[in-house]
């Protein structure tokens, strides 16, 4: 069931890690770089809550959510083996485009998934091995250059200049992986039918179309959880760090802790694969900590856990400012990781209770809109303040995300969880015409 979730973030842990890095290799400036992630943020705030209403209300022959696993795991893996091999600045920004509305096309329903079919008793079981995978793909996908250049050695079969070898190999196992771990759960997974199929068709008339789409969306947010709304300034503020993290810290390592003079110097590409060996170190970290969470949040309650975690992350980032050496970068990687593990969780954790029955899927779209919507902002104004304020300085602009990530902590503080979800208009109706199982959150259900 869970399979597919190891392809997605392996093929996202790609991304994560070298697109930054591709577009500097042809051409693009430190200050361009932020609108050329445009595409990450966008797509997620239009495609997640679309996908979501869709995703609650489609059923076919493949089922509920599988459907979009497949059409996104084959738009996806198309994108990874295009976008090392783009000959220009705006392909490669075009396939990001792509890569990303697919992702994300396979990502919603997956975090329906569990909840859909797992009873409440074995959904704790089934979120672990969700987290697990992603770990893993995670780990791997951001080692895997390093890996090929010094335990395969391979990173000396490149021209000057050329996107490497090693990268182009990673994308290529990227998109194998991807396809074949989604395929594994479309064609392993069963889905359960609508034990009303008559009071099905008559939710999807009601619910689908566009503008019955727009009306569902409208409606949950005028109707949204006291509980989310105060949520959305620490997703803000602490996926504004991430993201800043996932826009610069590649190339800062390459260029401020390595000493790239260019991105065609030899110790450009090492410092590329280093930021991939971080990348895997925090990654690491977030699995382990993710296994200690709980009983901390038991103990201390979410909101003081997730707190802690971020302000652990943001003297991690805030601390590379002091870092000259890269093995000193792993023991600031340990702070991420635990940000990164709680950041994951947490808040989906102190959502999951308020959130009304039977509109799991659209609700997620939108508690989405409040990790993209600073992004986008950034997007558009963080390239005129490196140009203009930071001189480019991709290190500074890292660990600005790390001051961000800190701001975070603080509005969990403020967070109160609320006690029952909060009906909305058609919730009633809903009730009674679907007894389909009611999606769950991200992979942090109510228990954890």
């Amino acid at each position: 069931m869970s399979a597919g979730f190891f392809g997605i973030q392996f093929g996202w842990g790609l991304q994560m890690a070298n697109t930054s890095a591709i577009f500097e290799r042809l051409g693009a400036n430190p200050h361009q770089i932020p609108i050329l992630w445009l595409a990450a943020p966008l797509t997620g705030l239009i495609v997640q809550p679309i996908i979501g209403n869709l995703s609650d209300n489609t059923w076919g022959w493949l089922g509920r959510r599988r459907p979009y696993f497949l059409v996104g795991a084959i738009l996806s893996s198309l994108a990874l083996v295009l976008m090392p091999n783009s000959s220009s600045l705006w392909m490669a920004a075009g396939l990001l485009w792509l890569l990303d509305t697919s992702v994300n096309i396979t990502m919603e329903p997956f975090r329906a998934f569990v909840g859909d079919l797992l009873p409440a008793n074995q959904r704790t079981k089934g979120f672990a091995m969700q987290s697990l995978l992603i770990g893993l793909g995670s780990v791997i996908a951001a080692i895997l250059p390093w890996l090929l250049t010094h335990w395969f050695k391979l990173g000396d079969l490149t021209g000057r200049g050329e996107i490497p070898l090693v990268i182009k190999l990673s994308f290529y196992s990227g998109a194998a992986v991807f396809l074949g771990t989604v395929l594994w759960t479309v064609l392993s997974t069963e889905e359960k039918p609508p034990k009303d199929m008559a009071a099905f068709e008559r939710q999807q008339e009601r619910r689908l179309g566009v503008g019955a789409t727009l009306r569902e969306i409208s409606d949950a947010i005028r109707h949204m959880p006291p509980t989310m709304r105060q949520l959305a300034w620490v997703q803000g503020f602490s996926w504004l760090g991430m993201y800043c993290m996932f826009l610069y810290f590649p190339p800062a390592v390459a260029h401020d802790i390595f000493g790239a003079y260019n991105e065609s110097a030899p110790l450009y590409a090492d410092g590329i694969e280093w930021a991939g060996v971080c990348i895997a170190m925090y990654n690491a970290v977030c699995f382990v900590v993710s296994l200690g969470l709980p009983r901390v949040a038991r103990r201390l309650s979410r909101q003081v856990t997730h707190a802690l975690c971020l302000i652990a992350g943001g003297v991690g980032l805030m601390s590379l400012q002091l870092v000259h050496d890269r093995y000193t970068l792993l023991i600031s990687m340990v702070g991420v990781g635990c940000a990164w593990a709680s950041m994951l969780a947490m808040p989906y954790a102190m959502l999951v209770g308020s959130l009304p029955a039977k509109k799991g899927g659209i609700y997620m779209g939108i508690f989405n809109a409040f990790i993209v919507l600073p992004e986008i902002v950034a997007s558009l104004g963080l390239g005129w303040m490196m140009q203009h304020w930071m001189n480019d300085d991709r290190l500074l602009a890292v660990v600005l995300g790390g001051g961000s990530m800190v701001l975070g902590a603080i509005a969990t503080l403020r967070v109160q969880e609320g006690g029952s979800p909060i009906p909305t208009e058609n919730s009633a109706a809903m009730a009674d015409e679907s007894n389909d199982p009611v999606p769950e959150a991200l992979s942090t259900g109510q228990e954890t």
